[in-house]
């Protein structure tokens, strides 16, 4: 792989993790149209660690106060804050995809990653994502959360596995289901991603680098994940705060036709 096709790619996974499109189906689709080779879900986790140096970057402040309300928490045992509170759901949330990881890795390397199974997942998943944002009222933010809440979030994330779902789609959509308004969702999914994505990468991003040879590219596909990674959560938190998920569902509709004309046409 060149040091252009992993820039290209380092700004795919950088632009679409955090919006509800799917990085996983931008990923996997990607070579694929290009006709490049396909560089493999270790690359494709290593990435993630531009987006999570994003995350951690942008909610630096936010961070803080949760590690010392873990802190806190470990030392007195008792909840006395919401950032307290909140650290018990990002660890409830986090069960199920990890759990999810493990025993769906291997699928998740083959048979998720099948462009006319990401095509209708992009699809599906658009349409229950625009159903639950413009049917269920914002009613509650995050300092309303409650622990059934974050379970709910954590098994969308599992769903996520299958390229076309989408982390934060999932994860948003079950919040606004749950009446979460958008800018609360939005934040708890990015907060979620930490864990998930760092346990991920634990695992992938040594396979990674023994699948390079040159480390050039996966170094560059990085930073461009993490600087478009920055840009995406910035533009999505402001967007949110006046505008639906609308359209974003339509970009998921027009991508997934899109791709199943590709298949005919070259069938």
């Amino acid at each position: 792989m060149s040091v252009l096709q992993a820039v290209i790619l380092g700004l795919v996974q950088g632009l679409s993790e955090f919006l509800p499109v799917s990085s996983s189906a931008h990923l996997s689709l990607a070579p694929w149209l290009f006709g490049w080779q396909d560089p493999g879900l270790a690359f494709d986790v290593a990435l993630h660690l531009g987006t999570l140096a994003a995350v951690l970057w942008y909610f630096r402040a936010e961070w803080w106060r949760l590690t010392l309300a873990a802190r806190d928490l470990v030392l007195h045992r008792d909840l006395k804050s919401p950032e307290q509170r909140r650290v018990l759901f990002l660890v409830l949330a986090t069960i199920p995809g990890a759990v999810g990881g493990l025993l769906l890795n291997d699928y998740a390397e083959t048979i998720f990653r099948a462009p006319a199974l990401t095509a209708s997942a992009l699809i599906i998943m658009g349409a229950i994502l625009w159903a639950a944002d413009r049917w269920r009222p914002q009613t509650r933010a995050l300092g309303d959360m409650r622990w059934s809440d974050a379970l709910a979030m954590g098994l969308a994330q599992v769903v996520a596995l299958v390229p076309g779902v989408s982390r934060s789609g999932a994860t948003m959509t079950a919040a606004r289901t749950l009446r979460l308004d958008r800018q609360s969702a939005a934040i708890f999914s990015f907060l979620m991603s930490m864990p998930i994505t760092a346990a991920a990468a634990i695992l992938k991003v040594p396979e990674a680098v023994r699948e390079a040879g040159d480390l050039a590219p996966l170094v560059a596909g990085v930073l461009a994940a993490g600087l478009s990674g920055w840009l995406a959560i910035t533009v999505l938190l402001r967007y949110v705060g006046r505008h639906s998920f609308g359209i974003f569902a339509l970009y998921r509709l027009v991508v997934g036709l899109i791709v199943f004309a590709v298949i005919y046409a070259r069938a």
